[in-house]
Order: C-alpha cells, then sequence, then structure tokens
C-alpha cells in the first residue's frame, strides 16, 4: 500500500518520492507526482519511488515489442524492410515528411495503402509539418497518425501470416495474439495476468505492473530470459531505434533527443500518459516511469534524474539532452518564462 505523508510542505510516498515542479517565477505554480523503477536484467527490482507495483497501461512504449512479430514471422524479410523502416514501426512520429513517406512507401510495397490503416487521422505533431501540409493544400490522413508506422508493420505481418488485414486491430486476430505473448514474456507475466484495453489508435494496449514494464525494457537492451527468436527481433529492433532516433520521433521530441545523446548505449520508448520506458545495453538495467497525473511533459524530467543520479551517463551526454530538448516554458512570443525541476529520492529495496 502506497501512501503519501505530509513533509515540509509537500506530500511525499512511503515508496521513495519522485515529483516535477512547473516553476513560473518564483512560484511553483504545478507539480506532477511520478512512480519510477528501475531494475536490473532479471526483473530484481534494485532502486523505485512512489509505487513500482502500480499497474500501468504501457501505451506507446509497448511500440518496440509490437514490432517483435514483424522480424520473427518473416514479414520484415519478405518486404525487404532495412533498419530505417523497422525504427518507423517502433515509432510514435511526428507526422514530417520523411516519417509520412516513408509509411507511404511501406504502404505500397506490402499491397495497401491509407485505407487499410485503423489508426484514424490526426495532423502531424510537429506543428511546422502541419502548416506546409496546409500551404500545399493537402489533407492530413492516417498516414501522419504518429502511430501509423506500428500499424504498416502489424499490416505487413497480417500479410506475411496470410491473416485478414480488415481487422487487425481486433484482440483475437493472430497479430494481436502474437504481440501479447511478446510482452508476456518480455515482463515475465502469463499472457492472462496483462490487462488488455484499446489503446488511442485503437488497437491493444497492454497494462501490467511498473516494475514489470521495466523487466520488459531490460529484456529488449539485453535479451537473457526470452527465445532465441525473440532475442534476435529484440537486438535487430533496439539496435534499429538507436541508428535512427528521428524516425522514432522525430524534431524537438525526447525519445530522439535522447537516443542521440546517448549513442547507442540506451534504447528508449514514450508513452501517452505520461509513461516512459529505458533500455540500457551495458549494464541490462530497465527502467519504467508512469506520471501519476498522466502529464507528458513531466516524464523527461524524471528520466534525467535517474540517468544522473545512478550515474547512468556522461556530462556530456546529458549536456547533448539539454541542447536538442531544453526544459523551459516559453509564452507564445517564444520568451522563456519558467522552468521544470525535477525532484527523486530513491527507495533501495531491504535498506
Amino acid at each position: 500500500m502506497v501512501s503519501l505523508y505530509h513533509r515540509g510542505g509537500e506530500y511525499v510516498s512511503n515508496h521513495g518520492y519522485a515529483k516535477v515542479d512547473v516553476i513560473r517565477g518564483h512560484v511553483v505554480e504545478s507539480s506532477h507526482i511520478v512512480h519510477v523503477a528501475v531494475v536490473d536484467n532479471d526483473g530484481t527490482l534494485l532502486w523505485s519511488a512512489g509505487n513500482p507495483d502500480r499497474r500501468t497501461f504501457a501505451r506507446s512504449a509497448a511500440k518496440p515489442f509490437q514490432a517483435v512479430p514483424l522480424i520473427t514471422s518473416g514479414a520484415a524479410e519478405a518486404f525487404h524492410f532495412d533498419e530505417a523502416d523497422i525504427a518507423l514501426c517502433a515509432a510514435s512520429h511526428n507526422g514530417e515528411s520523411e516519417h509520412a513517406d516513408r509509411v507511404e512507401a511501406l504502404l505500397r510495397r506490402i499491397g495497401c495503402s491509407v485505407d487499410n490503416l485503423v489508426c484514424g487521422a490526426h495532423p502531424p505533431i510537429h506543428g511546422p509539418a502541419y502548416a506546409a501540409l496546409q500551404e500545399q493544400g493537402k489533407a492530413v490522413s492516417a498516414i501522419h497518425n504518429n502511430c501509423s508506422g506500428k500499424h504498416t508493420g502489424m499490416l505487413a505481418v497480417a500479410k506475411q501470416l496470410g491473416a485478414s488485414v480488415s481487422d487487425y486491430d481486433s484482440e483475437e486476430h493472430p497479430v494481436q495474439q502474437a504481440i501479447l505473448k511478446v510482452v508476456a514474456e518480455a515482463s515475465g507475466l502469463a499472457p492472462s495476468d496483462i490487462e488488455t484495453a484499446v489503446d488511442g489508435c485503437g488497437v491493444v494496449v497492454f497494462g501490467m505492473p511498473l516494475r514489470r514494464l521495466a523487466r520488459a525494457f531490460a529484456q529488449l537492451a539485453k535479451p537473457t530470459l526470452v527465445t532465441d527468436a525473440t532475442k534476435r527481433a529484440f537486438s535487430t529492433i533496439s539496435h534499429a531505434m538507436m541508428a535512427h532516433p528521428h524516425l522514432v520521433a522525430g524534431t524537438g521530441r525526447m525519445c530522439t533527443a535522447f537516443m542521440t545523446a546517448m549513442n547507442g548505449r540506451a534504447v528508449a520508448k514514450a508513452g501517452a500518459e505520461g509513461v516512459y520506458g529505458i533500455g540500457l545495453l551495458e549494464s541490462g538495467y530497465g527502467v519504467a516511469i508512469k506520471v501519476e497525473d498522466g502529464a507528458d511533459r513531466a516524464a523527461p524530467l524524471i528520466v534525467v534524474e535517474v540517468m544522473r543520479q545512478l550515474g547512468l551517463w556522461t556530462q556530456a551526454e546529458q549536456a547533448s539532452l539539454h541542447a536538442h530538448y531544453p526544459f523551459s516554458i516559453k509564452n507564445v512570443r517564444g520568451d522563456i518564462v519558467g522552468e521544470l525541476k525535477g525532484t527523486l529520492l530513491f527507495e533501495t529495496p531491504g535498506v
């Protein structure tokens, strides 16, 4: 049972403590409480803050695992997906031209079209990309959905399996069942112990204790507890993401900035509602973060604190991240008017 007690004007968890303050002038305008789990390669909890057992939907942090059947089914080879294509299939992309154009090309290659995507349409996340579409008089389509790469990968798997492409989003579909098995294998849970629901893009989303999501990322980075086929797929996907971080997210996005700064030492993926997962290749550590109120702006600050406090990156790597992802608050004119500040006090189990 996690409880909060009052200390010095703040509410503090009895399982370590993490929060992000939004500071304007000299006033803390808002605060976000955060849960953190850090595990070793076999899933043993090493450090935590808040509730490491908080049941959490992985949301888009599951995308690297959802891409595994693309490899294990033989679809990637059959349809000649290269490393960049695989990275895009694990992406929550900005909808910039390099993202949208590649999705469109992949759809043609597998014999599908935008009409086969069931993710729905939304404007590109990247403002200038949306402005360019408007200037060109082009309509927003499902290709610009940040999940269109993932969905294209799922369509490729369905084609490879000889399964229907019209209902690939159904929980009973062979593609979704294959993904569930991967998520179970990586997290160390039975499929029946994983909560399922519908994600924002219409496919299955997976819920589990936060420490189990951390275990999955530990295995993604340094697979030791999964089958040989899954090991090969994890290695292929993680290296594709690290080699092409811009395709995983895009301009001004945390995943791109973080993996660029880490330069092949970590794989990372954000999810909606303040979820973030990291796998460290050298140590085999897995990190999972969940912001209690779902604020996506808070998770990157705790990523920085985890990496700094555990000595998992160099000062140069941290400086590189800040150069591409500044933690400042700007007004409409672009003036810096505040900052975000992360606080993390770890609890070590048994201490």
